[in-house]
């Protein structure tokens, strides 16, 4: 009998990810027919109440929001979001804390096992599933032995045909919808917030923060009986430029906050989706009874690395993971909230499927200087293509000249030459993608100044 070699189990979290980046033979492959076959044979099930948060833009926002009230509630949370930012151990959060890798290590084998049949047979043989398929199981199962109160999944593309959607949310939350990913999930709104409205469930709350959603968000509801509830209509807000307030309709029980501080992530688009969040919460409170004092003190130390992260020191420096026209124009209009400054030196790195034209029409005016930068993707435009893009827009620079300021071949080289070349009064934006954001802090936030940025 012939000895035939096995091929070595990954035993580290390193090992895992690029065993699952090498099995399936696209990297996007919408649906859910493969990953609810592997999930059905773990016999996978979350025994707690679900919030499934889906939308264009504010998906990470709405969640740490929800996140950090339930937490000021007392209840034990777990939050799925993606994609991160350092460390895949981001994408799955236990009680407000990233897990240990240690943690995924028995999900992964579990999957595995699952996926070749070798647990749980049906009889259908080995399954094939894409990088983010198999890491979605695999943090749902973390999740599922975690003894949770609650947990938070954000959608990771689209909504109906996305891997998380395999789990019956107890709430939907849909946050502003705009035009990205076009081509996975259509070319205008409607086509797009049909996609998103997968999410829904008969009978179930489904909130929607978008303040003029798509019809066929609206549609979609009415089509399969979900309890709809919108912004503008079963719940509103309001502020002023020191506080704000929120109400729910007579209808829904007609709660009211007055006089909330802001925020803690800043922007003016965090009240939409603090309003949601609010919205949210009444939804669940038969469930999950929340304070009037932890929906105050969870809004006020909520956290989100990368959401107009603004870090003090001489220049200052902005991060933000913009990277669609609508986020970037939210970007713009906080970047000029910011009041003056002399020069705005961006460092900006994206995605080459990506609306750049549209990106950079309307946030160009605002920088002074630009640093491109390479990405580690594949799918990334390069700095020169970038170059080539930005010498397209009008410039500003003194005497016409091109506002590019140089090529890099990562996040972090394009930061330290834009600290070295900024005035202290100036400040830094870098943007563009989640790895533009990801590559300045690999070694945590930086300190803005020349000599202490890493390298």
């Amino acid at each position: 009998m012939l000895d035939i070699p096995v091929p070595p189990h990954p035993t580290t979290l390193a090992e895992w990810l690029a065993h699952a980046e090498r099995l399936h033979p696209v990297t996007i492959d919408m649906g859910l027919e493969r990953v609810q076959r592997v999930a059905r044979r773990m016999g996978l099930a979350l025994d707690c109440p679900v919030i499934t948060v889906a939308g264009t833009n504010g998906k990470g926002s709405t969640c740490a929001m929800l996140e950090s009230i339930y937490a000021q509630s007392g209840y034990r949370t777990g939050v799925y979001t993606s994609p991160h930012l350092v460390h895949f151990e981001e994408r799955c959060r236990i009680a407000g804390e990233p897990v240990a890798a240690s943690e995924l290590l028995p999900s992964f084998a579990e999957v595995e096992a699952a996926r070749l049949g070798q647990s749980g047979d049906d009889g259908q043989g080995e399954v094939s599933l894409s990088y983010f398929e198999f890491t979605t199981l695999a943090i749902l199962r973390t999740l599922s032995r975690n003894g949770l109160d609650l947990a938070i999944l954000e959608i990771g593309l689209g909504g109906r045909l996305d891997a998380v959607n395999i789990v019956d949310p107890d709430c939907a939350v849909i946050t502003s919808i705009a035009l990205d990913h076009m081509a996975l999930l259509g070319n205008d709104r409607e086509a797009i917030g049909f996609e998103k409205a997968g999410i829904m469930r008969t009978g179930r709350p489904v909130v929607v923060s978008d303040p003029v959603p798509p019809q066929s968000v609206l549609d979609r509801a009415l089509e399969i009986g979900a309890e709809l509830w919108r912004v503008g209509r079963d719940f509103h807000f309001a502020g002023d430029q020191q506080q704000w307030g929120w109400a729910m309709h007579p209808s829904h029980g007609g709660r009211r906050y007055s006089g909330l501080a802001y925020p803690a992530l800043r922007g003016a688009n965090q009240l939409v989706n603090a309003s949601g969040v609010l919205a949210a919460v009444e939804a669940l409170r038969g469930r999950l009874p929340v304070t009037a004092q932890a929906v105050r003190n969870g809004l006020a130390m909520v956290e989100l690395p990368g959401r107009f992260q603004i870090v003090p020191g001489s220049p200052a420096l902005v991060l933000d993971v913009a990277h669609n026209p609508h986020s970037v124009a939210a970007l713009a209009e906080n970047l000029d909230a910011m009041g003056f400054y002399p020069g705005t030196h961006a460092v900006f790195g994206a995605m080459a499927d990506k609306d750049l034209g549209a990106m950079l029409e309307r946030i160009a005016p605002l920088i002074d200087h630009w640093y491109l930068t390479d990405l580690p993707l594949p799918r990334a435009s390069s700095a020169a293509a970038l170059a080539t893009l930005l010498d397209g827009q009008p410039a500003t620079a003194p005497g016409g000249q091109s506002r590019v300021a140089g090529q890099y071949p990562d996040p972090m080289t394009a930061l330290r030459a834009a600290v070295s070349r900024a005035d202290p009064a100036d400040r830094i934006v870098v943007f563009g993608s989640f790895y533009t954001v990801g590559g300045v802090l690999q070694d945590g936030v930086p300190r803005m100044s020349a000599k202490h940025l890493p390298g």
